[in-house]
């Protein structure tokens, strides 16, 4: 369907369309077809990651979600932002290709006054394969202490740039998770990418991009231009190609006079009535509903901003979500058997009685979730 004619929505409206794009009012049929499903998702805190895929698979527990990595079916690296992220590993190394140069132009001031040249890189890309290959990976500790032993300093975050600058040139990628049986939530073990992932898509440049944007616009539409340049860190103007290229396969919303774009799948929900508006969900920090946008006013109102991001610090609460509109935070309380879920609404009077009862039963989805 080509975007013939623009159709104007409210951003209560554009919320709740992203919920469904999301696969948050229906669900993906497993882990590897939600990744899959959402070309990358947020991944900067393991623990909020795994209840992220978990929202979007139903009947889907902790230990699916960890199988996945422990198998190699979903990996973990940086590709695009210098943020940690999930995604299918046949197409890691494409999208590396696309975004590694210009991160790491964008980091090269921090790399000098980390004193990382290029003689350094290929010395600990030597000394790391030298010990992964072959091997089930290493840990972040091991690989520092190669490196120290070589004369390769790693404090004041010299060692995790080295790490990062292998993992973006596809040398190493982040495998299994490296706790006692695989249960760990913290790190993974680092392993040789072309071991773990023998076999990679190959996509150019432009279709790349190409099928990237599509990806996005699927999964998190209606969504801007602006959106996708900022998410992958691809310059606006081979974002702006990429629209042509694929403009014939979406339809155009405008909210404010703003051009937002989505799949003629999820625009059909504006025919009978969009779903979602008396849906509750308890989404993890770091959600993509809310970090998948460069403008997140949509779904959150600007005055409640502070309460999600206490200070600005950059780490997101848990947040409540109710017809598509972000409405206040969570938090885990306790462990094992005395472990619980406390609401904090953002306005004074709280959820009402039915939305309480909502988010009741999204605090035992989750308890489960993590139990299994």
């Amino acid at each position: 369907m080509a975007a013939l004619a623009k159709v104007r929505v409210t951003p209560k409206v554009v919320g709740r369309l992203r919920l469904a794009s999301q696969g948050l009012l229906g669900g993906f049929s497993s882990v590897e077809d939600c990744v899959s499903r959402m070309g990358a998702m947020q991944a900067q805190d393991l623990a909020s990651a795994f209840w992220a895929v978990g929202q979007r698979v139903p009947g889907s527990g902790l230990s699916d979600v960890l199988e996945s990595l422990e198998n190699g079916t979903v990996v973990r690296s940086w590709p695009m932002r210098g943020t940690l992220h999930l995604v299918l590993p046949r197409n890691l190394r494409w999208i590396l290709a696309i975004t590694t140069d210009r991160i790491m132009r964008s980091a090269a001031t921090r790399h000098r006054d980390l004193g990382i040249t290029e003689a350094d890189i290929g010395a600990c890309s030597d000394l790391a394969l030298e010990r992964v290959s072959g091997s089930p990976g290493a840990t972040r500790e091991e690989l520092f202490k190669i490196f120290e032993s070589a004369g390769q300093a790693t404090a004041a975050q010299r060692g995790i740039h080295l790490l990062w600058i292998l993992c973006q040139n596809a040398w190493l990628v982040q495998g299994p998770p490296a706790g006692a049986g695989g249960k760990a939530l913290g790190q993974q073990l680092f392993v040789a990418f072309d071991e773990w992932i023998p076999e990679s898509r190959a996509l150019d440049r432009e279709e790349g991009i190409a099928e990237f944007l599509l990806t996005y616009l699927r999964s998190h539409g209606p969504a801007t231009l602006s959106d996708f340049a900022w998410w992958t860190g691809i310059p606006k103007t081979e974002v702006k190609a990429a629209h042509e290229a694929i403009r014939a396969e979406l339809v155009e919303l405008v909210v404010s006079d703003v051009s937002y774009w989505l799949t003629p799948e999820t625009a059909a929900l504006l025919d009978d009535g969009v779903p979602g508006a008396r849906t509750v969900l308890a989404l993890p920090g770091f959600d993509e509903f809310l970090l998948g946008y460069t403008d997140r006013s949509l779904v959150l109102p600007p005055g409640h901003f502070e309460k999600v991001v206490p200070g600005g610090n950059g780490v997101f609460k848990r947040m409540i979500v109710s017809g598509g509109e972000i409405v206040g935070t969570w938090a885990r309380t306790g462990n094992g058997r005395s472990a619980g879920v406390e609401a904090e609404p953002f306005v004074a009077d709280g959820l009402s009685p039915a939305a309480r009862r909502s988010f009741e039963i999204q605090a035992a989805k989750y308890l489960r979730f993590m139990e299994r």
